[in-house]
């Protein structure tokens, strides 16, 4: 067991053998009687084999994302998209009631909301605005977790909503003060339109950072629901042991073995740049208008925007049929929204709609 596991694993699961399945059974035969299962194929299913229950950890898909990410098989942990993997940690890492975890904000709302409906108490160490954008303080991150004895600190790179990017030497550097002490949760949802080095990097030298990764974005697979926790092996395992038995349904399996097939994933890769491109113009644009305040540096597939009037921005984006995410009720971002890099056609929409209102307020 590594150190990671010995230190911040709950006690009362270092023993919790978890539910064990029919299907975690490694049995071989021919007539299949011990999972309950009906005798016969259910008359929609063309296929005959949704009356079977699926593997826990299908071994085909896990096997194809640890050649993705570069990891080996007993790294990787597949679920319900990365929204399971942030409940997974809470659960394994923080105790019902006492736990404590440490977010930057404004960042994505299920680390709070995982950690809330576990009982977790949020510490909260805002980004910081400033010339280079809403940035980390990592420093401060560190302070917070080993002052208040937290077990999970979440990072987000690139950021959602601010679009920052980590670089792997301050996540090492925040994962070597922190070792033993508490587990860095890496949330790479959007690094592929970043195009830079993964914290799996890390993995070998330091067993307490954990990634988190997603298939909804880049892969465009957002309603297969497919994400995984990359972590060493040890952690891994304390994690299946906290999952519910048959996380990924069969046809998800399918379809997303064929969306890593290299045909496909070579074309997914090509579009990378297509948004990379649209973003720099999307960007260009918006700063261009009379009506927006400030553009953001992105490295993900949206914009974060601040506007004069949000509240105008966001009405005639609404009544040109465009909707974008209203951030306006998070900390700092009162006069923000977040815009999703679309089509080419999609971003001269947002444009359109946004340069009447700037005409307006310039008039």
């Amino acid at each position: 067991m590594s150190m990671t596991i010995d230190a911040l694993l709950r006690e009362d699961l270092r023993s919790f053998g978890g539910y064990k399945s029919a299907r975690s059974e490694a049995l071989a035969g021919s007539v299949w009687l011990n999972a309950n299962e009906s005798a016969w194929a259910n008359p929609a299913d063309a296929s005959g084999q949704l009356r079977r229950y699926p593997q826990p950890q299908p071994q085909p898909l896990c096997a194809r994302l640890a050649e993705l990410y570069g990891v080996a098989t007993a790294q990787v942990l597949v679920g319900r998209g990365s929204d399971e993997g942030i409940d997974l940690l809470l659960r394994a890492f923080c105790m019902p009631g006492q736990g404590r975890v440490v977010i930057a904000p404004p960042v994505f709302g299920m680390y709070a909301v995982c950690a809330r409906l576990h009982g977790a108490h949020v510490l909260q160490v805002p980004l910081r605005d400033g010339p280079a954008g809403l940035c980390a303080d990592l420093a401060a991150m560190g302070d917070a977790a080993l002052a208040q004895g937290a077990s999970l600190l979440f990072l987000c790179t690139p950021g959602n909503p601010s679009g920052e990017l980590l670089a792997l030497e301050q996540i090492a550097a925040l994962a070597s003060r922190l070792r033993g002490r508490c587990l860095v949760v890496v949330d790479e949802a959007y690094l592929e339109y970043a195009g830079a080095p993964s914290a799996t990097m890390l993995l070998a030298e330091y067993d307490n950072i954990a990634v988190l990764r997603t298939l909804s974005k880049a892969h465009a697979l957002a309603a297969a629901r497919v994400g995984c926790v990359l972590a060493g092996a040890p952690l891994i395992e304390a994690l299946r042991r906290c999952q519910a038995p048959y996380p990924m349904p069969q046809p998800v399996v399918e379809a997303t073995l064929a969306a890593l097939a290299p045909p496909v994933l070579a074309l997914s890769r090509s579009r990378l740049a297509a948004v990379a491109d649209l973003r720099g113009r999307l960007a260009d644009g918006l700063r261009s208008l009379a009506c927006v305040r400030r553009v953001y540096p992105a490295s993900g597939n949206f914009l974060l925007v601040r506007f004069f009037d949000a509240d105008a921005a966001f009405a005639a984006l609404l009544t040109a049929g465009v909707v974008v995410r209203d951030m306006r009720a998070l900390p700092q971002l009162g006069d923000a929204l977040r815009i999703t890099i679309g089509s080419s056609e999609e971003c001269r929409r947002v444009l359109a709609a946004l340069a009447t209102l700037g005409a307006e307020a310039a008039a």
